[in-house]
């Protein structure tokens, strides 16, 4: 997941009522940066319908018609974040110099820095979703993107069978989610953590085989 303001434009819809009727689209973005900053500030316990509704200045209806459960406005919640951490990542591997070291380094430390930002929002987020079928299947569609985002910018680079790339990526992946939950616990920071998984993307991809 990589990071982009994870702080961002939800400050602009704090403690404001609407002014006028929003577009469905744009009511629907104001819903979840509001509910991102109540997840953010009071945690997911605090995130209702009727909470986001009364911090977003409007009706309990509106916000039921766009959500209609607790875990459907969680579960796009988690899809809002983690589309704007994988867009973040895409446009950085754009800029990004068409060598192996360079392409491992922007991969790793993303990964790492989201997992620093709002990872301790996605692990709330994942815990009070804990057992819910649809958030598995969420977040299996999360790892499979990850996994395609890194065989994709990865692939210029590799002397390897596609089915033997895709099954480093999905490894990769593992060892990414690993060490983020060593730095979520304290035991490595985000630097190290970051260096690491560049190191083991470069080697494994420098082997060829």
């Amino acid at each position: 997941m990589a990071r982009s303001d994870a702080a961002g434009p939800a400050t602009r819809w704090r403690g404001k009522a609407p002014r006028k009727r929003l577009p469905k689209a744009e009511r629907r973005e104001q819903l979840l940066e509001t509910a991102e900053a109540i997840v953010r500030e009071e945690g997911t316990e605090a995130l209702t319908l009727g909470r986001l509704a009364e911090r977003a200045g409007v009706s309990k209806p509106i916000a039921y018609g766009h959500f209609e459960t607790r875990p459907g406005l969680l579960i796009a919640l988690a899809r809002q974040i983690d589309d704007r951490q994988a867009a973040a990542l895409l446009e950085a591997l754009k800029r990004t110099r068409q060598r192996l070291e360079d392409v491992a380094r922007v991969v790793s430390a993303a990964y790492m820095h989201c997992c620093a930002t709002v990872g301790p929002q996605w692990h709330a987020i994942l815990a009070a979703l804990k057992g819910d079928e649809q958030m598995e299947a969420v977040e299996q569609e999360i790892l499979d993107r990850y996994t395609t985002i890194y065989r994709d910018a990865l692939a210029p680079f590799a002397r390897l069978p596609e089915r033997e790339l895709h099954l480093r990526c999905v490894a990769i992946i593992g060892a990414a989610e690993a060490l983020a939950a060593d730095m979520f616990h304290g035991r490595v920071d985000e630097p190290a953590a970051a260096k690491v998984l560049e190191s083991l993307i470069v080697r494994w991809l420098s082997e060829g085989g």
